[in-house]
């Protein structure tokens, strides 16, 4: 990578997204900052001090992901982009409202879909991609509602990119465990392992920066769930039947 790094990061107004944006401004990278809300972008934008730009769009929208990508075209070839925007609802799958899990699965599987569309055109060859899964996409989990599920698809989406994009463009899977912010928040149950957005900004910065496909933490639950997954499902599920109690 070059020293200083053009850097696309989407779902950037607040939590990891906001954090990573502060790690790698005070790292010297320029960076390109979009999401919904343009008030919240422009107060980190001018947090971060000169040389950033604010490309607000929304996720569900194509058309505004679609002048944000000419927009940046415009700047020249990225080095990296990663997204992390996401919805989420805790709770059961019977109690969750149809239109609102249209909306999650639009902007948290189709959103990364256009994303992967746009970046071989905004990325310079050999540039890197980052998508964001969940360590909630591993297994089904209970409460892990229709989150889970739009996760498990990034993850296989991310998966099938490496192999299409291999020699272009360097694809990789973000991973993260429960991370301080609004979105977890809103949980009502315990969460093992909690980290902060910063430290989860230096994990991620930290893992893009090595050769591995996958950027997961903390290593003390994902280890745990990657095992679980691992298993056949005779001894899998009555596990995931336990914790639903």
């Amino acid at each position: 990578m070059p020293e200083r790094q053009t850097i696309w990061i989407i779902g950037a107004s607040d939590g990891i997204g906001a954090a990573l944006a502060q790690e790698w401004a005070g790292r010297g990278a320029r960076l390109i900052l979009s999401a919904r809300r343009a008030e919240r972008l422009d107060d980190l934008i001018k947090s971060l001090g000169d040389g950033h730009l604010a490309v607000p769009l929304d996720i569900e929208k194509p058309d505004t992901i679609r002048a944000a990508a000419e927009q940046i075209a415009a700047i020249g070839p990225l080095d990296r982009i990663v997204h992390l925007a996401a919805l989420y609802d805790p709770g059961r799958i019977s109690d969750q409202d149809p239109d609102r899990v249209a909306q999650i699965v639009s902007v948290n599987l189709t959103g990364s879909f256009h994303i992967a569309r746009i970046a071989p055109k905004l990325l310079r060859a050999g540039g890197q991609l980052a998508l964001c899964g969940s360590v909630a996409g591993y297994i089904g989990l209970p409460q892990g509602q229709i989150y889970s599920a739009t996760k498990a698809g990034v993850i296989n989406l991310t998966q099938s990119l490496r192999a299409e994009l291999a020699g272009r463009i360097d694809v990789r899977l973000i991973c993260p465990g429960f991370v301080d912010t609004r979105l977890t928040q809103r949980n009502d149950f315990h969460m093992p392992a909690m980290v902060t957005p910063e430290y989860a900004a230096r994990a991620i910065i930290k893992g893009l920066n090595t050769r591995r496909f996958e950027v997961h933490f903390p290593r003390r639950l994902t280890y745990g769930l990657k095992l679980l997954a691992a298993l056949p499902y005779w001894a899998a599920l009555p596990l995931t039947r336990r914790l639903s109690r």
